[in-house]
């Protein structure tokens, strides 16, 4: 058994496939009408045609209990990049107990996507600020390994 592609299901996949390009900088590269995948492995799925496949005609948008989640080691810059896109926010960045920033933002369709700082990156600009390790491993709740890997 191999996980393949999450797949989202979009009103308008050629206005999806341009959110993504533009976002996240996300190619086309197995295209088949209806269903197109993504550099990364996102697959985008018409609406229309999945609601055949499941056999009914209630398919709703903008719940809150599934996100895509990728992580960006530049993220003061694509928060910047952000500021040049239509976007719609979840919420402003935030900054979890643990020290990683984070934003959460909509695609066309009401899908959450967070982008969260690389973990790595993380730990090095607490060590760079001047903390030891040890208190980059408690700070972090990690474990001192991790830290040691990412100096």
């Amino acid at each position: 058994m191999k996980l393949k592609n999450p797949m989202l299901v979009v009103t308008d996949i050629e206005k999806s496939v341009e959110f993504y390009k533009k976002v996240f900088g996300l190619r086309v590269i197995m295209d088949f009408g209806a269903n197109k995948t993504l550099t990364g492995g996102l697959a985008l799925q018409t609406v229309e045609t999945y609601k055949k496949f499941i056999n009914t005609s209630d398919i709703f948008f903008g719940g809150n209990n599934f996100e895509i989640y990728f992580e960006e080691d530049d993220f003061d810059q694509f928060v910047d990049k952000l500021k040049e896109c239509d976007i719609e926010y979840v919420h402003p960045v935030i900054e979890h107990s643990w020290g990683q920033r984070v934003v959460r933002f909509y695609d066309p369709d009401k899908h959450i996507i967070e982008v969260g700082e690389n973990i790595k990156t993380v730990c090095r600009r607490f060590l760079d600020s001047g903390m030891t390790p040890e208190q980059v491993a408690q700070r972090m709740d990690v474990p001192m390994k991790f830290v040691n890997a990412c100096m």
